[in-house]
């Protein structure tokens, strides 16, 4: 059995103070929850503060990127070493606004999971589609192109530190969310191509995400779904009563 994981990207969000008061709402919303991994992933500059709020608790803390070299001159990364020692468990790696926004490739994408993967993080690794290359029928052939990229040159053994999370772009902040069957017709395939690149007991071992805009009212389908393993959450990891209801997603 797989064991479920729900994880708040909270991207831009949030000062220090506000992070610690929502993680200090969040904390007795979850308490009794069993069964389920939950990940926070605040801003670089909140990352301390939250891992010492949730001290005590089942949370856990990711960053929203690293950088692949452990120091040196590299102005204004931030690297694997650096999240761990300030107290990250995982890190989200190839968020579709990074590769948009930040020129984010499968290579770059690939040096900075490795990267991770050898200082001990846990790496939620992000693939997905935009609408125009679900349109043009080319989803398929863009997950494997990212997927296979992403995961070059990474071992059977540290594959159990990686997660893999499917965000359809097209669903990403717009309100929009690929329907329970089509986010299963992916995942699905993500399965078979980790079957084809390391093993079938690999591909039944790693968690497939779903990310985009998993809300309360939408994540019970989603994880009904036999090959979606949990969320990659957005805006709806930014108040402490929705996000708990998407982690409470089988009360």
């Amino acid at each position: 059995m797989r064991t479920p994981l729900i994880a708040g990207n909270w991207k831009l969000f949030k000062t220090r103070a506000e992070a610690v008061a929502l993680i200090e709402s969040l904390k007795p919303l979850v308490t009794n929850v069993q069964g389920v991994e939950i990940v926070v992933a605040p801003v670089f500059t909140a990352i301390s503060c939250v891992a010492t709020a949730v001290a005590g608790s089942r949370i856990k803390v990711a960053a929203q990127d690293c950088y692949w070299e452990e120091e040196g001159a590299f102005t204004g990364e931030v690297s694997p070493a650096l999240l761990k020692d300030a107290g990250c468990s995982h890190v989200i790696i190839g968020h579709s606004e990074r590769r948009q926004y930040f020129g984010e490739t499968d290579e770059t994408v690939n040096r900075k999971t490795r990267a991770a993967l050898a200082a001990g993080l846990t790496v939620l690794l992000c693939i997905g589609e935009t609408l125009a290359e679900r349109e043009a029928g080319f989803t398929f052939r863009i997950i494997e192109t990212q997927l296979v990229g992403g995961l070059r040159d990474v071992s059977r053994a540290a594959l159990g530190q990686v997660v893999i999370a499917y965000e359809p772009v097209w669903a990403i902040g717009t309100g929009k969310t690929a329907s329970d069957e089509q986010a299963q017709e992916v995942h699905a395939f993500i399965r078979g191509l980790v079957t084809k690149l390391y093993s079938q007991a690999d591909a039944e071992a790693i968690r497939i995400l779903y990310g985009g805009s998993v809300k309360p009212g939408n994540v019970r389908g989603l994880m009904a779904q036999a090959d979606i393993d949990g969320a990659l959450v957005g805006g709806a990891s930014l108040k402490a009563d929705s996000f708990a209801a998407i982690i409470r997603f089988d009360a």
